[in-house]
């Protein structure tokens, strides 16, 4: 019999909102995160209601401006950006180190807020915090020759981004924005993570960073942080139906851009006998229950070695760990091991349910579906959000999971008989961010890696957006502008030479850097 749990000591929301408090008196009401505009924290807009995936209990909801209102906000960070570009690179530096020091010191509370907001287990909240402090203390450590005969751009960078990564993504890209001599706009994610980003973003105000961090729909935001002309650059960071209007819109102002969109990433297994390598990595695909831009949920295999892959496949998957991030035995033992917890919210958990079962209904093959008897929950637990590990083989042609990305715990596998026939699935969605191909034979990776659309291709191994100086981008539909990573993430938000052609997939060119 499984033991009862309970929730570890001092996690609960309210021990982490009453610590929000304490922290950034100034940012947070009693029953409100605030606005951060103008250099100041605003008690405005109309407060939507939110609960947390962890268990439907209520939290902190966005507070959503009207367009009018982001304009007035974006207006003023124009004036910001002014003075911000003429201060010195070392005081800039200063500054953004300061605001290092400050999210290393609450680095758990960020994690904790995470963990309520999006459902993250503790280990990988805390691994999002010390990514974004890691990762921006690089380009601290190194920012001179990337500035080298640079300058700021000539408005703010405008931030809009998905929810899965608040702090190694978006304040990742805002605090080196903002070290390039950029003002910066942020807009909290629909979906969650406005309690985590308003606390990091009142640590970096309070070492005179020129933040803005709004919230509201896309939809009614957009003209104020796409089109407004006071923007220099737009950093978007979601679906590419959302991607679409956002790369149409700067289209049509030739305005600067970055966009990151998603797209199905793929994992090829050709020739290959490697079982034991490929039976220890399939549980690490899983981090987050694949809510991540590099997940991997399509696996194209050879037909012939079926029988081999799920020999190694099956018995990994079976030991993937779900359950409630904070549920532990003794109120006082250390934090769960899990895989993942809950997916963003419970209409996403149903929308994947409905996939599912329609591809079996329509021919797919259910090769694994775990049950929730062995996952980790309080008594009487909402557990709406929560979504077992699926593996589909062949799902349908007219079904979503066939071509798109399902942004959960779901893996399907296609077999196919020839490279062609492996090169046609693994670009299924026109261009990825990342893909892996698994041979034995490096000569046969060498020539059919060339032909996988997606930015980085790995030789069995999985490929993620990385850090510091690894670069980073995508193929066909799956990015729109300029690369990032590196100093291309600097040059992106940045002019340079007259007639400078930036690395990245643009409308008139693509270029590889």
């Amino acid at each position: 019999m499984a033991p009862t749990l309970t929730l570890k000591t001092g996690t609960s929301w309210p021990d982490a909102w009453r610590r929000c408090l304490a922290v950034a008196p100034e940012a947070f009401r009693d029953d409100r995160v605030l606005n951060l505009w103008n250099g100041a924290w605003q008690d405005d807009g109309r407060v939507l209601p939110a609960v947390s995936p962890v268990d439907g209990s209520p939290i902190a909801g966005p507070p959503r401006l009207d367009g009018t209102t982001a304009h007035r906000a974006v207006c003023a960070a124009l004036d910001q950006h002014r003075a911000w570009r003429h201060l010195p690179l070392e005081e800039r530096r200063a500054r953004v180190a300061a605001t290092l020091d400050a999210l290393a010191e609450h680095r758990g509370l960020l994690a904790l807020l995470l963990v309520w907001e999006i459902g993250k287990p503790w280990r990988l909240a805390q691994a999002d915090v010390d990514r974004a402090i890691d990762g921006v203390r690089w380009y601290v450590d190194g920012i001179e020759p990337m500035l080298a005969g640079r300058a700021p751009l000539d408005g703010p960078v405008s931030n809009i981004a998905s929810w899965n990564y608040p702090m190694s993504v978006l304040v990742h890209a805002v605090l080196v924005q903002a070290l390039a001599g950029n003002a910066v706009i942020a807009k909290t994610p629909t979906d969650g993570g406005v309690a985590c980003l308003t606390l990091a973003c009142a640590l970096a105000a309070r070492e005179g960073i020129p933040v803005t961090l709004v919230s509201g729909s896309g939809g009614e935001l957009s003209q104020a942080l796409v089109r407004a002309p006071e923007i220099g650059c737009v950093s978007f960071v979601g679906g590419r139906d959302t991607g679409a209007a956002v790369a149409t819109a700067v289209a049509d102002l030739g305005k600067r851009h970055v966009l990151e969109q998603e797209g199905l990433n793929t994992w090829g297994i050709w020739n290959y006998s490697d079982w034991d390598t490929l039976t220890a990595v399939i549980p690490k695909l899983f981090d987050y229950g694949k809510q991540r831009c590099t997940a991997y949920p399509r696996f194209v295999v050879q037909r012939h070695l079926f029988d081999a892959f799920l020999a190694a496949y099956l018995p990994a998957v079976r030991t993937l760990r779900v359950g409630h991030p904070l549920a532990v035995e003794q109120r006082d033992d250390p934090y769960p091991e899990l895989d993942f917890g809950p997916v963003i919210n419970a209409a996403k958990a149903k929308e994947l349910r409905d996939q599912v079962a329609e591809a079996i209904e329509r021919g797919a093959v259910p090769l694994h579906r775990a049950t929730p008897d062995d996952a980790r929950f309080l008594p009487g637990q909402d557990t709406s959000a929560y979504v077992q590990p699926v593996t589909l083989l062949n799902p349908p042609s007219s079904s979503p999971l066939h071509h798109a990305e399902p942004f959960g715990p779901v893996d399907t596998i296609v077999l196919v008989d020839t490279e062609a026939e492996l090169l046609a699935a693994m670009n299924a969605s026109n261009g990825a961010l990342v893909a892996t191909l698994s041979t034995d034979d490096r000569a046969t990776y060498d020539r059919l890696a060339p032909h996988i659309r997606a930015f980085k291709v790995g030789h069995g191994t999985p490929r993620s957006r990385g850090d510091r100086d690894e670069l980073f981008g995508g193929l066909g539909a799956s990015w729109r502008g300029a690369f990032v990573g590196g100093d291309l993430l600097v040059r992106a938000v940045t002019r340079g030479p007259e007639g400078e052609r930036l690395p990245g997939n643009f409308p008139e060119y693509q270029l590889l850097p």
